[in-house]
């Protein structure tokens, strides 16, 4: 445990060795917030880019990973037969 002072705009100092142990680098996103027993939690946030995606590319996702009408039909026979005996 390492003893850090607060400075005048609210911001603390986190020690080098600390930030290297989690793996934390310089300009990396932090969450805060208080805890119930009146500490501070600071943890790394994870940041994940993501793509919003029309209607008419998700119409063309569909048609793509459709799995073809000949197939379909060949494993619903095997599943009959399966059944059968």
């Amino acid at each position: 445990m390492e003893l850090v002072k607060l400075g005048k705009k609210g911001q603390v100092t986190i020690p080098i060795g600390i930030l290297r142990a989690l793996g934390v680098r310089e300009d990396s996103p932090m969450l805060v917030e208080a805890t119930g027993d009146g500490g501070i939690m600071l943890r790394p946030a994870a940041v994940y880019p993501f793509e919003m995606y029309s209607d008419a590319r998700v119409v063309e996702f569909e048609r793509e990973n459709a799995v073809p009408a000949a197939l379909l039909a060949k494993v619903d026979r095997a599943i009959a037969k399966k059944k059968r005996g």
